[in-house]
């Protein structure tokens, strides 16, 4: 299949999850909250009902990680950094809050999720060339028993928290793997170094979201070690404590 095929099939696809789900609601309800977060930089936790939007500047993950994207990325940071170990953790960084650092951050203030798979992704790029936002095609969410919105069109009810952050997890790795393997194909990426960056991401949503949202930051604290619980489960080793180039981590642990 070629590039443009999968492209169009990929927004055929959007069209056709929307209308299956019954709308994007929910989704819009928790993505206020989360653009609320940052009211400077509405776009660093929400995501885009892809339905709602139009074809610029946006590209899906699963068919973009092949057409070229990766490579600009990389070129435009390897001219800003000269370093390129450093340039490949900053696109690493970026693709990896799209997919995991985002929906942490839904992950631990309400217990919902959106699906972060790779065949559910977009990625929207800004006049700059970088990452500032991504989207979903299917918008359904998925939420727990007690959630006000179980059984609601729109969602899927998970039998427990557990269930959810296996779930999600899962759906992380689907796409985190293929980032992964888009990116050590073009440039110095260890994958010691793009594990912890993942890990990263999912200690910053789940410390400094509760706090940003004035909510409890054990509950937030609680959800992220179990989400990094189910994706070393998964067989990502997300715990790992390798050094980052150019970059002061929290310890995943």
């Amino acid at each position: 299949m070629s590039v443009a095929t999968a492209s169009y099939t990929g927004w055929a696809d959007v069209h056709r999850f929307s209308n299956r789900s019954g709308g994007a609601a929910l989704l819009a309800d928790s993505c206020a909250t989360l653009r609320a977060l940052n009211p400077d930089y509405p776009r660093m936790y929400a995501v885009a009902a892809m339905a709602n939007e139009g074809k610029r500047r946006w590209w899906q993950l699963a068919v973009g990680l092949e057409d070229g994207r990766v490579e600009q990325m990389y070129r435009r940071s390897l001219e800003d950094l000269d370093v390129p170990e450093a340039a490949a953790v900053q696109v690493a960084t970026a693709l990896i809050h799209a997919v995991v650092g985002r929906v942490s951050a839904l992950l631990v203030l309400e217990a919902r999720a959106w699906d972060p798979g790779i065949d559910n992704l977009w990625i929207h790029m800004d006049s700059d060339g970088g990452i500032d936002w991504a989207g979903v095609a299917s918008p359904i969410l998925r939420v727990l028993p007690e959630d006000s919105a179980a059984g609601e069109p729109g969602t899927v009810t998970l039998p427990c928290e557990q269930a959810l952050l296996v779930w999600t997890a899962h759906r992380c790795t689907t796409s985190l793997g293929a980032v992964f393997r888009a990116i050590a194909d073009r440039a110095p990426l260890d994958a010691r170094v793009f594990w912890a960056l993942v890990g990263d991401a999912i200690l910053g949503a789940s410390t400094y979201v509760p706090i940003l949202a004035g909510a409890s930051a054990s509950a937030g604290a609680r959800r992220g070690q179990l989400l990094l619980d189910a994706m070393v489960a998964a067989g990502a080793p997300v715990r790992s404590r390798v050094g980052v180039p150019g970059r002061a981590r929290l310890r995943a642990s």
